[in-house]
């Protein structure tokens, strides 16, 4: 019986074990023709951990090393999540131009309020896919923040805003003042202002317990600790560190206080400035109410406004300041050169207007954003769809960054690029607006930052002041050529040693 069985299932398989080599061939054909190029190399990854205990404290620094072994294009894993890294100017014109509809989604941390469904779609930064409302967001704030007619505008409140911040410093004299502070509360109230016709911090008080300026710097000290929902998206709902459901406390109380300034401006009416108010200019507060938008829509896009635009403009000022005091040649051409400016226009005095004419102030603002970008990464995109980038394959839903540090740094685009030198800007037309991509730090492409006209405005105007009414020491006559310059990666890459200086008024 088991003998004809057997000889059953040979009879049976008998034309297919035949024909076992010529399926073998159509399915290797196949196959051939329609494989995908390899997902990029990379570093191996650890079962489960993947690569995330080879990143450290400094991750722009350990993927700039991996960029120098596996190539401009390269690929790892953090926890579950498949990660590409581009650190090559190629491989940025790759990701942000070339591929820029396709990798122009947004990868979302988990601990972002953003990251709900709802406020996902009120979101002007962190929403997942360029859509509609995403356009139509970027149009509002485009004619209301970021237009020429809109900067022009707003001049005269960064002017005072400036001089206020020069009438506090005076109180200083001869104290340390903490450089990123001062900015920190400078750019913020000059933000403020241009959006809800208020100052929202006190330079005194900057650090002051409850406000709006110390739910910014909780939210981003968040934002800068590791959150093991990243790495393994199936963790997600359980939130096993705390961070979202803190996170979303912290913006409980964004609302409240944004609540109160919205609801005073509703009862007033829409787009009217009775008694007190009656000679306030228009405000972006007052173009989102006349637009119809809810209040949930106006406390997201403040938040998002206020925390992108002074964290990254903070930062670029004291490193800005740093390189200055560490280079005195550099410091002393600003100093003749903004002399010059100001002897052109005594009858004036110095005004945001003058800022084109200081040229190698802007170039070494320029060559501080290429050593010291505020953000090494950009923010990180998504793979809305599979791609093939430099010859590599990107699945869909794969994180994309772009390591611009390395790009800033890359020997290939730039002589000496470790050294602070503002003159390589004066021989070059390259510009930070999204062209010339080894000099991308506001982005480039859909993605790019909205915000780049009114930032470079009041970081170099806070810069020119800061240099125009006083002169600057270290403290303690510490030597500037030894003035520590080390890095601390966070949700912007700030100066890990605060910047103190001891300011002397010109009389």
């Amino acid at each position: 019986m088991a003998q004809t069985s057997l000889t059953q299932a040979i009879d049976l398989f008998s034309p297919i074990l035949l024909l076992l080599p010529l399926l073998l061939l159509i399915v290797l054909k196949h196959f051939r023709h329609n494989s995908s190029p390899p997902f990029p190399p990379g570093p191996y990854p650890w079962p489960i951990l993947g690569n995330i205990l080879q990143l450290g404290d400094k991750p722009h620094i350990t993927l700039t090393h991996f960029a120098k072994i596996h190539g401009p294009i390269f690929s790892l894993r953090l926890g579950t999540q498949l990660v590409v890294v581009g650190s090559s100017q190629a491989a940025a014109i790759a990701i942000l131009k070339t591929h820029d509809r396709i990798l122009s989604g947004r990868h979302v941390p988990h601990m972002a309020p953003s990251k709900s469904s709802e406020l996902n779609k009120l979101s002007l930064g962190w929403v997942v896919e360029c859509n509609e409302r995403w356009r139509y967001l970027r149009t509002i704030c485009k004619s209301e923040l970021f237009s020429l007619k809109a900067l022009e505008s707003q001049a005269c409140i960064r002017e005072r805003k400036a001089k206020e911040m020069i009438g506090f410093i005076n109180k200083m004299e001869g104290k340390v003042v903490k450089i990123r502070e001062v900015a920190t509360a400078t750019v913020f109230n000059m933000l403020s202002n241009i959006l809800v016709s208020r100052d929202l911090v006190s330079l005194e008080h900057e650090s002051e317990d409850g406000g709006m300026s110390s739910v910014l710097k909780d939210i981003a000290r968040l934002a800068s600790t590791p959150n093991i929902s990243d790495f393994y998206p199936l963790l997600g709902p359980l939130d096993l560190q705390g961070l979202r459901k803190k996170t979303m406390e912290l913006h409980r109380r964004s609302f409240n206080m944004c609540e109160a300034i919205i609801q005073e401006r509703r009862e007033g009416g829409e787009g009217k400035r009775d008694g007190p108010d009656a000679s306030r200019r228009r405000d972006f507060l007052d173009a989102l109410i006349l637009n119809g938008s809810s209040d949930d829509q106006i406390d997201i896009l403040l938040m998002e406004l206020l925390s992108a635009g002074t964290d990254t403009s903070s930062s670029t000022i004291e490193w800005t300041m740093a390189e200055l005091i560490k280079n005195p040649r550099c410091l002393k051409k600003v100093q003749e050169e903004i002399a010059n400016v100001i002897n052109m226009n005594r009858d004036t005095g110095f005004k945001e207007s003058h800022l084109p004419q200081l040229t190698y102030l802007q170039a070494c603002v320029k060559e501080t954003l290429r050593l010291h970008p505020p953000g090494p990464f950009l923010l990180p995109h998504r793979a809305i769809d599979s791609c093939q980038v430099m010859n590599y394959t990107i699945p869909k839903n794969t994180q994309v960054l772009v390591n611009y540090w390395a790009i800033g740094r890359d020997p290939k685009s730039w002589e000496e690029p470790v050294v602070f030198n503002p003159e390589r800007f004066l021989s070059s037309n390259l510009d930070f607006k999204g062209n010339d991509f080894e000099f991308i730090p506001f982005g480039s492409g859909r993605r790019i930052c909205p915000g780049l006209p009114m930032a470079a405005k009041h970081v170099a105007l806070i810069i020119a002041y800061l240099i125009l009414f006083f002169d600057w020491s270290l403290p303690c006559g510490k030597n500037p050529t030894d003035l520590d310059m080390s890095e601390n990666y966070g949700l912007t890459l700030r100066k890990e040693q605060p910047l103190l200086l001891v300011p002397t008024s010109k009389k």
